[in-house]
């Protein structure tokens, strides 16, 4: 007896769904599984786990935090880069904060809310103000100067609104008014510059709209090549890099040598150790893994107790 057309396509996809089930569901990851477990490979495929004293203390391929729990760093340590995973280096959120170059200006908070000591939720940092923060505070950690283009010495962007006349080019070669974005009224005293093209400068108010301005960044004198490099500034895209340059890992030699009482040629020496080349000569840059740099010194210069 001849089946019904529609049964006998019902049980073609019936077929297909148990060959491709377990083609695909069972033996395929089974075998990569196996392959997965051969010498070379195991370490990697299992997450390349790192030991301590007998206990797993991280992965070779997530990196994180190594701040006290107020989020100080903690200076017998090297730090890791800025990231947006979460709270921080959480693999279970691995995110970056999606903002880009042309993000400058900032959200203004409410000062009612701050003077109240609550948290304006709204209120939002551009990427150029976060970067300008970070890295004014890692030249006080470090010691270093921390001032770099387009930022202000507070550590926001440095960033204006000149209002007046548009030139053919969209410039504004006589300005009427101008306004410092990122510097709330109340929150700081002066604007970063007291006059731009013979206009007072004012600070911005909280609420108003400036966007019929023209927005201009203004480049300031810092140093062209800042002393605090770009990846301790700026997270990674996953959030979750284990990595720092050996720009980075220098500037913080100092810091860490004296938190353990040890000579900063000795940091040096395992820092050197334990920098990476690029990959097969040429893919990528030199780089430092940092949990891996920290428990060598653990092991070698115990912190002070």
């Amino acid at each position: 007896m001849r089946l019904p057309t529609w049964i006998r396509q019902h049980l073609a996809a019936v077929r297909a769904l148990l060959v491709l089930t377990a083609v695909l569901g069972v033996a395929y990851p089974l075998a990569v599984f196996a392959v997965a477990q051969l010498p070379g490979l195991k370490q990697h495929a299992n997450g390349s786990l790192v030991e301590h004293d007998g206990r797993t203390v991280g992965s070779g391929l997530i990196g994180q935090s190594f701040t006290g729990k107020d989020g100080t760093p903690i200076a017998e340590y090297f730090q890791s880069r800025p990231s947006n995973a979460g709270d921080g280096y959480d693999p279970t959120a691995s995110s970056a904060s999606n903002l880009g170059p042309e993000d400058i200006v900032d959200t203004l908070p409410d000062p009612r809310l701050a003077a109240a000591g609550k948290e304006d939720e709204n209120a939002r940092q551009s990427l150029l103000t976060q970067v300008c923060e970070r890295s004014v505070q890692v030249g006080e950690l470090e010691h270093v100067d921390g001032s770099r283009p387009f930022c202000t010495p507070g550590g926001v962007g440095a960033v204006l609104a000149v209002f007046g006349t548009r030139a053919a080019d969209g410039s504004v070669p006589h300005p009427t008014r101008v306004v410092s974005l990122n510097e709330e009224a109340g929150v700081v005293k002066a604007p970063f510059v007291a006059v731009y093209k013979g206009v007072r400068v004012e600070l911005a108010k909280y609420g108003e709209d400036y966007a019929e301005g023209l927005t201009v960044p203004v480049k300031g004198n810092a140093p062209a090549r800042p002393a605090v490099p770009p990846d301790a500034v700026t997270a990674s895209g996953s959030g979750l890099d284990p990595h720092i340059t050996p720009a980075y890992a220098r500037i913080q030699v100092a810091r860490v040598a004296k938190a353990r009482g040890v000579d900063p040629a000795r940091v040096e020496k395992l820092v050197r150790a334990h920098t990476s080349g690029r990959d097969l000569g040429f893919m990528g840059e030199p780089r430092v893994n940092v949990l891996k740099l920290n428990l060598a010194l653990d092991r070698q210069y115990p912190a002070r107790g």
